[in-house]
């Protein structure tokens, strides 16, 4: 399974995977040769055509080679390009889109049985994914989404038109889910939604995300709750309280800027101005003075002048994120900003980006070493840094979601990703914290029960198998930081 874009595209995979094991596959052992390769894609970024069918070429002689193989491409890309895939790589066996994840099984199988291509694309929404299995990949957190599609109309973002308008869950069948997943052992939900804050708009109840995010303070067992990501349109004041008010809610926000400019944010059909975003900042400061807001930034939007960029900075500095992702602007075609007047040169761009980066990287710095000396409650992850093993070091993320790599006892007494430890911070560096004094306190979770559990299980022999061959395919990319519609 090999996935592109944001944390909807991860939680879809997961679904995926569910749906596969659910019809009798078995994930391929690392290093082998997989039967079935799944490519779940992002239509966001301009090089999204490149990289697949890169993928796709590299993967021909392999599947020449095991004539059994299928490979499958759903996701944005093939919403948008549909029968084009198949045109372009005609050894692709299925095509699905974002609506119809759930076909997948079945169209494997007729693509097998007839020996030709299945293209199947839905023009709306056939089930929620959410009644679909999962094979969730993380013992300890998990995402949840409350809602998909977006009702915007921002004139750089080809999501909607792929997704669909926004249709929302029952809060019971979200409350539901949630429960479930404490009852498996996670400690931690993330709640999804490409406009996540919008939730309740289809039902008619402007604070039903408010009262979602209180009910979650409810459920025994539920440590940490985040989102993402939210629109500033619908960020209220029972949004900032709830937030302030409940206490397993972290107190982290990903609130996308795209822009400081005024001007730029109408071009961009985004519904706030820069006053409105920074106004929004100052009143969860003020609720939360330890919440680290981290955002999306996109860079030479048709029209901007330096003066736009200029404003676009300044909100850098008054908001002093804890992070930003930034992103150069990409022309998609069938988004209205594709043909708009005043497109910038690659050249001018790309010298905004870098000072854009350069002054964010200075912040977050500078935002990073107050934490160190103080003491943070890290939830230890699975995986790690690239160093963490010469360093003998683990990592998770403190309850503000910024990474922490931390010195731990091997062996027996050793923190199990799920369990939660208290380290203090001894260094800072842009993107990370780092705790080298050792671990101050241990606290073994049922969610590092659930962990040891599931690692422990013997494996069974493979079957058909799901995954990516080892040939020549470049590393995957990790997931973008905010919803699809944001990158």
């Amino acid at each position: 399974m090999r996935t592109y874009g944001c944390q909807m595209n991860v939680h879809d995979s997961e679904r995926l995977s569910g749906l596969l094991e659910d019809a009798g596959y078995q994930r391929a052992a690392e290093g082998s040769t997989a039967d079935i390769v799944v490519f779940n894609t992002c239509a966001v970024r301009e090089n999204a055509d490149n990289r697949l069918y890169g993928n796709l070429g590299h993967l021909r002689p392999v599947k020449d080679a095991n004539p059994g193989m299928q490979i499958a491409v759903g996701g944005c890309l093939a919403q948008k390009d549909r029968g084009e895939i198949v045109r372009r790589a005609p050894w692709v066996d299925v095509v699905f889109g974002t609506h119809n994840i759930g076909s997948l099984p079945t169209l494997l199988e007729r693509a097998r049985i007839g020996r030709e291509a299945q293209v199947e694309i839905e023009e709306s929404l056939e089930t929620f994914p959410s009644t679909l299995p999962t094979r969730r990949e993380s013992a300890y957190a998990a995402w949840v989404a409350i809602s998909v599609g977006c009702n915007n109309t921002c004139t750089f973002c080809i999501v909607p038109a792929l997704r669909g308008k926004e249709k929302d869950r029952r809060p019971g069948d979200i409350l539901a889910e949630v429960r479930a997943l404490v009852a498996e052992g996670a400690i931690e939900v993330t709640l999804l939604g490409q406009n996540v804050n919008a939730y309740g708009s289809e039902f008619g109840d402007r604070q039903a995300f408010s009262k979602l995010l209180r009910a979650c303070g409810e459920i025994e067992g539920l440590e940490r709750v985040r989102f993402t990501s939210p629109h500033p349109r619908d960020f209220t004041d029972d949004v900032i309280d709830a937030m302030a008010e409940t206490p397993n809610v972290m107190p982290q926000l990903h609130m996308p800027l795209q822009s400081g400019s005024s001007k730029v944010l109408k071009a961009m059909r985004r519904s706030y101005r820069q006053e409105r975003f920074l106004d929004i900042v100052r009143r969860v400061r003020e609720k939360m003075p330890e919440a680290a807001i981290t955002t999306d930034i996109i860079v030479g939007f048709p029209g901007e002048t330096e003066e736009d960029f200029a404003e676009t900075l300044h909100v850098v500095r008054e908001a002093r994120f804890a992070a930003a992702f930034t992103f150069q602007y990409s022309k998609r075609p069938g988004t209205p900003a594709a043909t708009m007047d005043g497109q910038l040169p690659k050249k001018v761009v790309q010298e905004r980006y870098e000072r854009l980066v350069e002054l964010q990287e200075s912040i977050s710095a500078e935002e990073n070493r107050k934490l160190v000396g103080r003491e943070v409650e890290v939830l230890v992850a699975e995986g790690g840094g690239r160093k963490d093993g010469d360093r003998h070091r683990l990592s998770g993320r403190a309850p503000d979601n910024r990474l922490v790599h931390f010195s731990a006892e091997e062996g027996d007494n050793a923190p199990r990703p799920g369990d939660l430890v208290t380290v203090e911070v001894t260094y800072a560096a842009p993107h990370h914290l780092v705790a080298d004094s050792g671990v101050r306190s241990l606290r073994r979770t049922r969610a590092g029960d659930a962990w040891a559990a599931r690692n422990g299980q013997q494996q069974e022999e493979p079957g058909v198998l799901l995954g990516m061959p080892k040939v020549g395919v470049p590393a995957a990319e990790p997931a973008a930081a905010g919803g699809c519609c944001d990158a």
